[in-house]
């Protein structure tokens, strides 16, 4: 039996099969700190594993669904058999949609709620008192720029990434004396393959940032927590964009984001069953 004294810290990373998540647990693994690895894919895993063992960290994975239930007490369980506590928590994992909320299946927008909300939100609270009652380590949760502003064609997307903004930045405030760091970290378009499962690759929003390379986000992320930072926005074109969404009133901000979002090609949010710019310029006329 492993006593309490005896457990060595870990940095535990959800949705380390890819992108954000991958490069953080590379970044992390720089300074010799054991990495869980945790996702459904189990060939992302090992290729995360090897990756962060390469970078000279120690890598254990567990596969698993972040949906499943009692997701957080299974990743204790199986730190615990290791002799290990979470000292970081990375929230890493999410998905989005892009199209019309009427025209989008239900059940696929719900999933968004279900990962972007709801599980990272168990997964921070089940961990963070362990962490307060330690006074030490934090949690890195993974919003977006569009987290500054609604996003008519990927509505639940960026309002899932708004609570994630907000929730952070809350517990942040809640905890700044008690060791414990929440930090939020927003970027703009990087290039992973979040857009190609979204179904907004071709969407003018982010074809009109540069994407950021997935090692630079993490950098910035994980520079930024241990500093003790509550938000981090990586890149100049992000900071330029919060900067104008703070700015520009709902009025001109929506049909703009609106328009550069949706496709001419795509079915018109109607429900007419045509492409948007056919059927749009016809009602107009």
């Amino acid at each position: 039996m492993i006593s309490h004294g005896e457990l060595r810290s870990a940095v535990v990373v959800i949705g380390a099969s890819g992108g954000i998540g991958r490069a953080i647990a590379r970044v992390v693994a720089r300074e010799r700190r054991v990495v869980v690895l945790t996702a459904r894919s189990t060939e992302g895993l090992s290729v995360t594993a090897a990756e962060v063992r390469e970078a000279g960290g120690e890598a254990l994975t567990l596969e698993m669904d972040v949906l499943a239930k009692d997701a957080p007490k299974q990743v204790e369980d199986f730190l615990t058999a290791h002799g290990l506590v979470c000292d970081v928590l990375v929230n890493s994992a999410g998905y989005g949609l892009r199209g019309a909320g009427i025209a989008l299946p239900i059940d696929e927008q719900l999933g968004i709620i279900d990962v972007n909300i709801r599980a990272l939100t168990e997964f921070t609270l089940y961990f963070l008192p362990q962490m307060a009652a330690r006074k030490r380590g934090g949690v890195i949760n993974l919003s977006s720029v569009a987290s500054f502003a609604p996003g008519p064609y990927m509505a639940l997307y960026y309002a899932s990434k708004g609570f994630v903004r907000s929730f952070s930045l809350a517990l942040h405030q809640e905890l700044r004396r008690a060791g414990v760091t929440v930090t939020c970290v927003a970027p703009g378009p990087v290039a992973t393959e979040f857009y190609a499962r979204a179904g907004a690759r071709h969407a003018s929003l982010f074809s009109l940032l540069p994407k950021l390379e997935p090692e630079v986000v993490a950098e910035s992320a994980w520079r930024g927590f241990k500093s003790g930072r509550r938000l981090v926005v990586p890149g100049i074109s992000a900071k330029l964009a919060v900067f104008a969404l703070n700015l520009l009133p709902s009025a001109a901000m929506l049909p703009l984001i609106g328009k550069l979002q949706r496709g001419g090609n795509d079915p018109c949010p109607c429900g007419s069953g045509k492409k948007f710019k056919k059927c749009h310029g016809a009602r107009r006329t």
